[in-house]
């Protein structure tokens, strides 16, 4: 009997937590076109990463800046490492060229990183990077370029539609005027 209501339990905790959680969709170029946002409104939506992102750089013996990350030591070398955890909130920052987001993951306006919809992807925004290979691809992190794996090509923006599609009314009565007096 007790693993029975055990299971009853269970089952409704999972129910009640599903119901609670986030219904995210990934933010797709059709979502961006049939909506045209401004920059201003971008810039109240709030994007989550769908997957960890993983960015390192070598510290090489003139450059000890640590950015925001871990210093780690691979096959000898000083290795700096920033992750970005599945779920993390994001925010506009601005537009580089049309169809290309800034997303900020962290409070400097420095430390943002490029999305953009791919066709190989569902035209789902996803991140962005140059010189991909096989392994790796790069990006400009902090204005430092960083070595990502080439699984961060699937990182894509995530977005909660139902906040998108809530629609603000402000509703007020006009009292009337009167006329001299």
């Amino acid at each position: 009997m007790k693993t029975q209501n055990l299971a009853v339990l269970a089952l409704f905790s999972v129910l009640f937590l599903g119901a609670c959680s986030n219904k995210l969709s990934y933010f797709t170029d059709d979502l961006n076109d049939r909506y045209r946002w401004t920059d201003d409104e971008l810039k109240k939506i709030q994007f989550y990463v769908s997957q960890d992102i993983v960015m390192k750089r070598e510290i090489s013996g003139g450059d000890r800046e640590v950015v925001s990350g871990k210093i780690k030591i691979e096959d000898g070398r000083q290795i700096e490492e920033v992750v970005i955890k599945k779920g993390t909130p994001g925010a506009f920052l601005f537009s580089p060229k049309v169809d290309r987001f800034a997303i900020g993951f962290e409070e400097s306006n420095e430390r943002y990183l490029i999305f953009g919809p791919s066709p190989k992807y569902s035209d789902r925004f996803v991140l962005l990077a140059s010189n991909w290979d096989r392994r790796n691809g790069e990006v400009t992190y902090d204005n430092k370029t960083w070595k990502v794996s080439s699984d961060n090509a699937y990182a894509a923006l995530l977005v909660d539609l139902r906040k998108i599609n809530k629609v603000d009314v402000n509703s007020r009565v006009a009292k009337g005027r009167k006329v001299g007096g």
